[in-house]
């Protein structure tokens, strides 16, 4: 398989930013903010698209000249190779998390908090806003986007650390609910 970042990685995240927004800052809460990620989160789950170990939902182009058509992160990854990957992860490491702001229940958002301290603190520290953990950034992300993700690793769509799954069993539709507030509150 021949190398899909043979331009550069520039060139490569420009595709990218056609959903993801320059330097991977989202404006569209369906999408995740990637920008500001560790490397080896984002080549983790790069690598789980391309390798077809996660769902891949259809979706559209939000801008671009591909702007409207469906595509979706298995077709987008599948001629990239692991150089090309660790590649794109690094150029979107090296931006900043642009956290989106949006409305939450604050009352949820509290409930969040302590469901968080509980739960998630030991692997996503510092209310998840931590790239070096290198368990993916909540704090700021798109709250429909996080409510995606916990569907997908509620209904096995999406791989799900052993030691995650033990804790993320034991949350209630609430507390999901509660989660997605509080890191949609994180400014």
């Amino acid at each position: 398989m021949g190398s899909a970042l043979s331009a550069s990685p520039d060139a490569v995240a420009k595709e990218c930013a056609y959903c993801h927004g320059k330097a991977g800052a989202s404006t569209d809460p369906e999408v995740p903010i990637i920008g500001g990620y560790s490397t080896e989160f984002l080549v983790n789950n790069i690598t789980t698209y391309r390798d077809h170990e996660r769902a891949c939902p259809d979706t559209k182009y939000r801008s671009g000249p591909k702007k409207g058509k469906t595509t979706n992160m298995c077709q987008v990854a599948h001629s990239l190779t692991d150089s090309d990957i660790r590649q794109l992860a690094v150029y979107f490491s090296k931006k900043k998390f642009v956290r989106a702001k949006q409305q939450v229940d604050a009352v949820l958002a509290a409930k969040g908090r302590e469901v968080h301290e509980y739960y998630c603190e030991k692997c996503h520290s510092e209310g998840a806003s931590e790239a070096n953990d290198d368990a993916g950034m909540m704090a700021g992300q798109w709250m429909p986007y996080l409510r995606q993700a916990f569907d997908e690793f509620a209904t096995g769509k999406r791989p799900i650390p052993k030691k995650m799954k033990l804790k993320f069993d034991q949350l209630s539709p609430e507390d999901m609910n509660a989660l997605v507030h509080y890191y949609g509150s994180i400014h």
